[in-house]
């Protein structure tokens, strides 16, 4: 078998979301995981949709999951004396011919088809044909160009989502391949973008199905082969719509300013429409070490941003603080708030408790920031009965030779033990005047990441 070339071709038309991502990630994964070449390809043919800030949020999106492309990005606007050639070709070839049926006429044909319960379709009237005399050509009228499909037989492919598909000829009319200005059509395009750039396998949204036996018979009738296909099933959203901008579905790189990592991403998308098993969580080289097109999914999946939510907890906990801290600091400089070395320990002690990297950057805020302490705990934990208790532990914290863990927790030890306090009783009201909550990890952990004046000047609110 030749190398695996796959490839991901959006249209510019809108900001990419996760449904779109999925489309990429696929063929990504399954050229990575053959040793074979990913291709980025911009369909940006739609002058009046398409636009520059989208194929941003494609490039951005793509660099930010780590989807790295091998060719590309190739622009179809920028190929357009190539498709042109091609259909000079066709036409010398008598592969395509000029029709001069106007907007009027075709609705026209349409009504009396569907008037007649008939599928509505071109009727031929142009088609040049052994013995057939056209209509005489209208003065002023510039042609499209029609692609002359095969009449008889069918077009038939073994999708490797689907399973075998046929599509019976008489069922396809004659394809508009070129506009009356000369400029090519999405279908034709798409051919000679993927023979010219050798694509061996297209993997893309079950949306294109109908397509398919359009293209396959314009690959065949320019003499090559069509690639294997893989026709993935619709993302649906959280409401069981399909997944788009217009029903609320958000850019991808969205996900990344809140908080979500990208190996997370990939996980959790690889899981909408393939599966390992029972596999959960993994690894983006368990992913490509697993990943193949015989495993994908026919059913369409839902989008469930709880679930996302806990992939990525998950890849939290997993991720070496080392890595970790630098995407919280990203978080907390948005914030205005400048970090120190200590965040790393931050990061390692809360990253338990968090699902993304937000919530991370809210608990190293405390940190970093000024923290207000709220009536209500001031009410319910700052009690008279405590507070001396407190004082004794400003003045032993302020004795210590050294400021870490163990010479913290030996403070802590000896106040509760001159004030017959429990730990909770104590470590509660602390954690509320140094970081404003009652509820933290171990108090000597936490103390012990702050700088020893400002636990002081933090207990002094008393």
């Amino acid at each position: 078998m030749s190398t695996v070339r796959t490839r991901f071709a959006p249209s510019p038309t809108g900001f990419i979301h996760l449904g779109n991502i999925r489309s990429a990630l696929y063929p990504w994964a399954f050229a990575r995981s053959q040793g074979g070449t990913f291709i980025l390809r911009i369909e940006d043919t739609d002058l009046e949709r398409s636009s520059q800030a989208a194929v941003d949020v494609i490039l951005e999106g793509m660099a930010w999951l780590g989807l790295d492309h091998d060719e590309g990005p190739h622009y179809q606007m920028q190929r357009m004396d190539r498709y042109k050639a091609v259909l000079a070709q066709m036409q010398a070839q008598g592969l395509v011919y000029p029709c001069y049926m106007s907007v009027a006429e075709l609705d026209a044909l349409r009504e009396r088809q569907m008037a007649a319960k008939e599928k509505p379709r071109y009727d031929g009237t142009w088609r040049p044909e052994p013995g057939k005399v056209l209509p005489p050509v209208p003065a002023g009228v510039q042609p499209v160009l029609r692609f002359r499909n095969p009449v008889g037989g069918v077009v038939a492919w073994d999708d490797k989502v689907k399973g075998r598909i046929e599509i019976a000829n008489a069922e396809l009319d004659d394809l508009v391949i070129a506009r009356p200005d000369g400029t090519p059509t999405y279908n034709f395009c798409v051919v000679v973008d993927d023979i010219d750039m050798a694509i061996t396998h297209v993997i893309r949204g079950d949306d294109h199905v109908n397509n398919t036996p359009r293209q396959i018979n314009i690959f065949r009738a320019l003499g090559k082969e069509p690639p294997v296909y893989a026709h993935l099933p619709t993302v649906l959203n959280e409401r069981g719509e399909k997944m788009s901008k217009r029903n609320g579905a958000k850019p991808v790189t969205q996900f990344r300013d809140e908080g979500y990592l990208a190996d997370a991403v990939v996980n959790y998308l690889a899981r909408l429409g393939w599966s390992h098993g029972d596999d959960e969580i993994f690894s983006r080289a368990q992913f490509l070490q697993w990943f193949d097109l015989d495993h994908l999914g026919r059913s369409a999946a839902q989008f469930d941003e709880a679930k996302l939510r806990w992939v990525n907890a998950q890849h939290l906990k997993a991720m070496a603080d080392a890595d970790l801290a630098p995407l919280v600091r990203e978080q907390l400089a948005r914030r205005g708030i400048a970090s120190d070395g200590t965040l790393e320990g931050i990061v390692g002690l809360f990253k338990d408790r968090c699902d993304t990297t937000v919530a991370l950057a809210d608990w190293a805020a405390r940190f970093y920031g000024e923290v207000a302490v709220a009536d209500d705990d001031r009410a319910r934990h700052l009690t008279d009965a405590v507070r001396p208790a407190i004082g004794q532990l400003a003045q032993a914290l302020a004795a210590l030779p050294a400021w870490d863990k163990d010479a913290i927790a030996a403070a802590i030890k000896q106040v509760l033990a001159a004030s017959g306090l429990k730990m909770p009783q104590l470590a509660m009201p602390v954690r509320v005047l140094v970081l404003g909550t009652p509820q933290t990890p171990s108090l000597d952990a936490v103390l012990a990441l702050l700088p020893r004046k400002k636990v002081e000047e933090r207990l002094a609110r008393l």
